[in-house]
């Protein structure tokens, strides 16, 4: 097969319409496991973080579901982006990292989110 030139790629998606797109990223996922949307905006959140040293970074731990795991995988969905199968696995993986990196006050939001929704959250 020959290698696609990133180029040519570009080309191909200004001529797809968004259902095409959206099918492309699915497979994506489907083929390589990842989201492709996380991956390109990983990047420039990394170059964001490297010209500012200033804030504090943690990830947020989901330590115990509680209760209502129903609850908790609705607000892990909100939070990542991920489908519902996804979600409930991340969840059943507890303990387990629901955001990395992430600002202290984003760390914060994510981590009361998630303990009203029943969850036992950790900052690291």
């Amino acid at each position: 097969m020959a290698k696609i030139i990133v180029k040519d790629f570009i080309e191909s998606l200004k001529e797809m319409n968004i259902l095409e797109i959206k099918e492309l990223v699915d497979a994506m996922k489907e083929e390589f496991g990842i989201d492709p949307s996380a991956v390109a905006a990983a990047p420039a959140a990394a170059a964001a973080d490297a010209e500012d040293e200033g804030p504090k970074q943690v990830d947020v731990m989901l330590t115990a579901v509680g209760g209502s795991k129903v609850k908790v995988i609705k607000v892990v969905r909100e939070l990542t982006g991920m489908g519902l199968i996804e979600a409930k696995k991340l969840v059943d993986s507890a303990p387990v990292a629901i955001k990395e990196k992430v600002s202290e006050d984003e760390g914060k939001e994510i981590s009361e989110k998630l303990t009203e929704a029943g969850a036992t959250v950790e900052l690291k």
